[in-house]
């Protein structure tokens, strides 16, 4: 109970230092991490079904997280090309700078783990890891078998 507790109010306590930060652009983090994937992407452009594969979260909170993007002008939604009913989220410009200035901002502020060196933040991935692993959040790669990284390791 004593490791749950401690791991649940962390993440109360650091998602509220990082909502303080993207949210004077309009943001939460679940819009953040959507816009940073779309960035991640090579066309700038993911399928909605994707978004919601990648960040794990159910296709409801992913179109209510494009919506909320769209509205405020930092994505655009069209058709995909390659399967008729699929609708592609695709950052826009003004995404882009807002993105980047957020996250100029969190990486001012090592996204909340300014308590925590280098070696710290590398223990801590390395105890959530086999956590991470068993819930499908990412697989170890093959050329280092029971070693892998997501692309939000930190």
């Amino acid at each position: 109970m004593v490791a749950i507790t401690s791991i649940m109010r962390a993440q109360q306590i650091l998602l509220a230092q990082v909502d303080a930060v993207v949210k004077p652009y309009g943001l939460t983090f679940a819009r953040y991490e959507a816009l940073v994937l779309l960035t991640f992407s090579q066309a700038g452009e993911l399928p909605l079904s994707k978004i919601g594969e990648r960040l794990m979260v159910h296709p409801t909170s992913v179109t209510n997280t494009v919506d909320r993007l769209e509205r405020s002008g930092l994505v655009v939604r069209r058709p995909n090309p390659l399967d008729g009913r699929g609708v592609l989220a695709a950052i826009t410009e003004r995404g882009r700078k807002v993105v980047d200035d957020a996250t100029r901002e969190l990486m001012a502020m090592d996204f909340g783990l300014s308590g925590y060196d280098e070696a710290a933040c590398r223990e801590l991935f390395e105890v959530l890891r086999p956590l991470r692993i068993a819930a499908g959040d990412f697989t170890p790669r093959p050329s280092e078998p029971g070693r892998a990284l997501s692309p939000s390791a930190r």
